[in-house]
């Protein structure tokens, strides 16, 4: 009779296939050592990257916080900027950004942002970006009287060609000492002439308030709106464009949906007379009242961007009273900023595109981005 004790053996294997059982649950690479009976199993976990989650990143190039450009990020990670997480229910990619660093081309402000690598026109378009989303954090500091403080875009449509324009940005902007904050969308105009010193941005709301909404003094907020977006709170965009319509919706749970529609290739903005009420107000005192060609955007590649474009900025107010916001950014020392609250962080769980055949290479764009 064999009387060998196989109760080692036993033990071996359930505890390997636990391990193997639970491996998925955790998306941070780690290595696990477990002894049994003098025998090491060691269970190496894969990392979770974001082309893991959300499987469509051979249409875009990554631009990161620190102004570099990553390329295609399948199968890529950087932990200052962009990864993955896990809040207990669901895997998101995560877009993070400071108030100050490098930056990307000539913008003012850091980005951690995907940009669609080919570009397509709006007269003969149809082409489609949705995604789910929820702003984690906006910059803890920021002058209350400047537009873009407390404020991060989530996404957009950007022109190539041109003056280079942004005939969409997606905000969320919130206060601090606020629980709510707004969700709004702009539409920037694509000035008539080579000057284009006078470009000037429309501001609609969508959930609380729109871009004009300011504090009257630098630390004094406005009232916090009643039917905005709390931090971690999901939210959905779907933006379309086709045969030179742009169409959005919006929608949250608990939330009414919203649905607006902009004609991007012929301008309602060709006169003085024609700027809004809302523009007069906040761009012409500054210097930017300029008017829109006859055809708006006609003619000019377009592309999609999705991810954390920072607005809030060091900059003087005294430079320009929308844009700049005179935030603490630490000298530009990104992990000070990130201790204490000063950068943006937007998490996305799903997104998708469409992209139709006239769609063109935009390696102009990045050329001359890079």
């Amino acid at each position: 009779m064999n009387t060998k004790n196989h109760t080692p053996t036993f033990t071996f294997l359930a505890l390997s296939i636990f391990l193997v059982l639970t491996s998925c649950l955790d998306t941070d690479k780690k290595t696990t050592t477990v002894t049994v009976d003098s025998t090491s199993v060691k269970e190496v976990q894969k990392t979770v990257y974001a082309s893991d989650v959300i499987p469509f990143f051979d249409h875009w190039k990554l631009i990161l916080g620190d102004g570099s450009n990553a390329g295609f990020a399948t199968n890529f990670e950087n932990k200052d900027f962009f990864y993955t997480t896990n809040d207990g229910e669901s895997n998101w990619v995560v877009y993070k950004a400071p108030n100050a660093g490098d930056t990307h081309g000539t913008s003012n402000n850091t980005r951690t942002e995907l940009a669609q690598a080919k570009k397509w026109y709006p007269k003969t378009a149809n082409d489609k970006l949705t995604a789910t989303l929820k702003v984690m954090n906006v910059s803890a500091t920021g002058d209350a009287r400047v537009a873009a403080s407390h404020a991060v875009v989530v996404g957009q449509i950007h022109s190539a060609d041109g003056h280079e324009n942004e005939p969409l940005k997606i905000f969320y902007k919130k206060f601090p000492g606020h629980t709510k904050g707004s969700v709004f969308w702009h539409y920037e105009i694509n000035t008539a002439g080579d000057d284009n010193s006078g470009r000037w941005d429309y501001s609609t709301a969508v959930w609380g308030n729109d871009f004009s909404v300011v504090g009257p003094e630098e630390n004094n907020y406005p009232e916090e709106p009643k039917e905005g977006i709390a931090l971690g709170e999901e939210f959905s965009y779907e933006i379309e464009v086709k045969d030179g319509i742009m169409n959005l919706k919006f929608t949250s749970e608990g939330h009414e949906a919203k649905t607006f529609t902009k004609n991007l290739i012929e301008s309602e903005y060709t006169t003085t007379a024609a700027i809004p009420e809302q523009t007069q107000k906040l761009f012409v005192p500054i210097g930017q009242d300029g008017v829109e060609r006859k055809n708006g955007y006609t003619g000019e590649g377009l592309f999609f961007k999705l991810g954390t474009y920072n607005q809030t900025n060091g900059k003087s107010p005294e430079v320009n009273k929308n844009w700049c916001s005179g935030a603490e950014t630490h000298g530009g020392d990104i992990q000070k900023q990130y201790e204490d609250g000063n950068y943006a962080e937007v998490w996305f769980k799903t997104a998708e595109i469409s992209v139709s055949d006239q769609a063109v290479s935009n390696e102009g764009y990045f050329a001359k981005n890079d």
